[in-house]
């Protein structure tokens, strides 16, 4: 039975925006004696529980990370799996989520190494559901913080803007989503403490909520509960409390 937003959140304070670090799949596996793609399949269930609850509390944007530059370092055959996988998610879901007024989007880079098929895929994802104007799914694919950076700064320099031209605006209006807001709040499972070159530019100003579960383990009242977190903290953005 699907679960109730609790009472305790204020609906008025929802983070418009919520970036989470998918992991824990490969523990999870290995936990169970099975194979680490194992619990990358297993971690489907989780997104799109976490996507039914995202659904339920009203937010805006949800953003996950679902393949690093850096994962290509693993071996062949999870990368390769990795790949087949995120394709069978778009080919089985996108007609379900495009029906429930989601918009879905991919950031990061797309370049040679993410197979032709799966970057047609991705296209027509995105192309299928960009009229819709419920909450912005969006799945961080390929994708590096500093990477990210790199390309904003090579297209302001392609573009001929003079130093003296360039502010932080001139670099988040080159980054691969320059409408995406900031993520109010960042969740990451499995009981790491650390960002993982994950939307570095963006989470400046994130509440950073991590958790011991599992990805594959974690269901949308974890997501209720990183919430409720959410909004016991007082923001200041650099200034001081009551100003």
């Amino acid at each position: 039975m699907p679960a109730v937003v609790p009472d305790d959140i204020d609906p008025r304070r929802i983070p418009a925006h919520v970036a989470c670090v998918m992991d824990g799949n490969g523990r999870w596996a290995q936990r169970r004696g099975l194979k680490r793609t194992d619990g990358h399949a297993a971690g489907e269930e989780a997104l799109f529980d976490v996507v039914d609850g995202a659904l339920e509390l009203g937010l805006d944007w949800l953003t996950v990370y679902a393949f690093s530059t850096e994962n290509w370092r693993r071996p062949a055959d999870e990368v390769k799996f990795l790949m087949g996988f995120n394709e069978s998610i778009l080919l089985r879901r996108r007609d379900e989520l495009n029906e429930r007024g989601v918009r879905m989007r991919f950031i990061g880079r797309r370049d040679w190494r993410v197979p032709k098929r799966l970057l047609r895929h991705m296209r027509e994802t995105e192309e299928l559901t960009a009229a819709n104007r419920g909450m912005t799914f969006t799945m961080a694919f390929n994708y590096g913080g500093r990477p990210e950076i790199v390309d904003a700064v090579r297209q302001i320099v392609d573009e001929g803007i003079p130093p003296n031209k360039i502010d932080e605006r001139t670099i988040a209006k080159h980054l691969y989503a320059p409408d995406m807001p900031d993520p109010d709040l960042m969740v990451r499972t499995s009981g790491e403490f650390r960002t993982s070159n994950y939307l570095l530019w963006q989470l400046a100003y994130s509440e950073l909520v991590f958790t011991e579960v599992l990805w594959p383990d974690f269901r949308r009242e974890n997501l209720f509960e990183a919430v409720a977190e959410f909004q016991r903290r007082e923001r200041r953005f650099g200034g001081v409390d009551g100003a």
